[in-house]
């Protein structure tokens, strides 16, 4: 009977969870009406519409009391804004409804008397939210999924964004950026006015998020199916919120078999040890075979070395490490306006992860004039993190055609696997003065039982203020500016990371998971397997 050798990895423990920072719910206060939609806060207080009832009504934020009722300007009202001393009322204006025959409008509405002062043309047909951003009106349609910045004097359409998702609703401004609800999602974005990019992304309240209005802090959001106005905490504390931990036992089996006919000698098989992470926490670590030794790379990278002095022809070599582990679905919250400079980063980050090596290049005439192409804002790590990881979007797309080329050959070439892509990345980061480094893992391939032998690596950028966050490259090429923005500083509780190393080692040298190194005596013909079987815990 085999032996089997455990090693107990101290679990990191984790606080931070959806229960508190950005996207907690402080506070819940009833809805005037059944069939509220747009929401607004006047400095006092807030303002409903019902798109039923067709009234306005200024209500008291402690506790939902109805201050004052007036008739809305329409008959299908969808939104409202306030502008320091009007209110603005979007209209869907519909005429039959059983023929969809309807057009946008807005209206500017005397708070004190509820009369109409003025009425322009909606930039669509479909007007779902109104902002207002100190000179203009933002406007989000959900009949051509796009937000409007438009001139309060006439309605002309000034700018025009791709809205992040297909339902978009209420629409606030913060001082900086614009956030937009969307109903299908039950999701909240924070969307970069210039470009129209997705910088947070947070859960909705309920499952019908539509008027949304921003106070001091925070974001108040209407849900039209549980008829309430909830606060929901948006700049407070907390780099990252970790959700739907999933527990799980993780086989890695690296398995090698030589045809010969020549005999394979000093033979060498090393498997990456994970550690505990934001991401992950590691129960216990578990070798049928105990490793010779345990060694640590130049990265800091933690391996089991297992030797065989001599593998015959026909001969077989099976080494396994079996993990129990807890992973999660983890979403950094970055804040552009909170990263701190390039230089608050700590002088052993910079040496280590701003290093050139063989696969990156990161002198090489290609490198460096993509990175003056990409980066608008050479000064600002968050800006030059987003900005070429949204270059990488327009000039690669993902296809895996077996084995690494370097960083300026994969850009030229524009198409590379995972891996390739996280060389780019890294290479272009590093150009541009900003420290990054890979993690590679194993992955859930469908259900909690499965196997994967394809694996998965990105990136992780140094972030001041914020440290080590993660970001997918390759994951982020999509066409919706949410799916875009969904893969920087998120991942799910589908992978198992570990490996971690900011280039070659002398140990797994550019692999990950695993590596092996041998000398042969004669021709030899190596079948080398390398494959992770995922499985629940065993049930109590």
């Amino acid at each position: 009977m085999k032996k089997t050798i455990l090693i107990t990895m101290t679990a990191l423990l984790f606080t931070i969870s959806l229960l508190a920072g950005p996207g907690s719910v402080a506070k819940r206060i009833p809805a005037p009406s059944d069939r509220t939609t747009g929401l607004a806060f006047d400095g006092k207080a807030f303002w409903t519409v019902d798109r039923d009832s067709d009234k306005l009504y200024r209500i008291d934020p402690a506790d939902g009391r109805v201050l004052a009722t007036f008739d809305a300007p329409g008959y299908f009202c969808t939104a409202l804004a306030w502008d320091g001393q009007s209110l603005w009322v979007a209209d869907m204006d519909f005429t039959n409804t059983s023929a969809e025959d309807y057009c946008g409008k807005i209206y500017q509405i005397d708070p004190a008397s509820g009369r109409t002062l003025k009425v322009i043309m909606a930039p669509g047909s479909d007007p779902q939210g109104l902002a207002w951003d100190g000179n203009a009106l933002w406007v989000s349609d959900n009949g051509t999924k796009e937000i409007y910045q438009i001139s309060p004097d006439d309605g002309t359409t000034i700018k025009t964004l791709k809205a992040p998702a297909n339902d978009p609703r209420g629409l606030a401004w913060d001082g900086g950026f614009l956030w937009l609800a969307d109903r299908s999602r039950d999701e909240l974005y924070r969307i970069e006015p210039a470009q129209g990019r997705v910088i947070m992304i947070l859960p909705a309240p309920g499952p019908y998020p539509w008027g949304l209005a921003w106070v001091q802090k925070d974001l108040w959001v209407v849900d039209y199916q549980d008829d309430e106005i909830a606060q929901v905490a948006v700049l407070t504390e907390g780099a990252y919120t970790r959700t739907k931990e999933r527990s799980t036992v993780v086989t890695f089996t690296h398995d090698m078999v030589n045809f010969g006919p020549g005999t394979v000698t000093g033979l060498d098989v090393y498997l990456a040890l994970p550690k505990g992470r934001p991401t992950q926490e590691i129960m216990a670590i578990e070798f049928p075979r105990t490793p010779d030794e345990k060694l640590s790379d130049r990265w800091g990278q933690e391996v089991a070395r297992f030797r065989r002095a001599v593998l015959k022809p026909g001969a077989r070599l099976t080494t396994r490490m079996r993990i129990r582990a807890k992973t999660y679905d983890v979403m950094y919250h970055l804040f552009p306006e909170k990263v701190g400079s390039l230089q608050d980063i700590p002088a052993d980050i910079r040496s280590r992860y701003l290093a050139d090596d063989d696969k990156y290049r990161l002198k090489d005439p290609v490198i460096q004039a993509a990175v003056r192409e990409a980066v608008a804002r050479p000064d600002h790590p968050y800006w030059i993190a987003r900005d070429i990881y949204d270059y990488l979007h327009r000039k690669l797309f993902y296809k895996r055609i077996g084995g690494w080329d370097v960083a300026p050959t994969v850009l030229e070439r524009g198409s590379g696997s995972c891996s390739e892509y996280t060389f780019v990345y890294i290479a272009m980061l590093r150009a541009a003065g900003l420290p990054a480094r890979y993690v590679g893992s194993v992955v859930v391939r469908g259900e909690d039982a499965s196997f994967d032998f394809v694996y998965h690596r990105w990136v992780e950028v140094y972030l001041p203020n914020y440290g080590w966050v993660p970001v997918s490259p390759d994951a982020g090429d999509q066409e919706s500016p949410r799916d875009q923005a969904v893969h920087f500083g998120h991942l799910e509780n589908r992978y198992l990371i570990t490996t971690e190393g900011g280039g070659g080692s002398e140990y797994l040298k550019w692999d990950y998971n695993s590596s092996e190194s041998w000398q042969a005596d004669g021709r030899v013909q190596l079948r080398l397997e390398m494959i992770a079987d995922w499985e629940p815990p065993a049930k109590k």
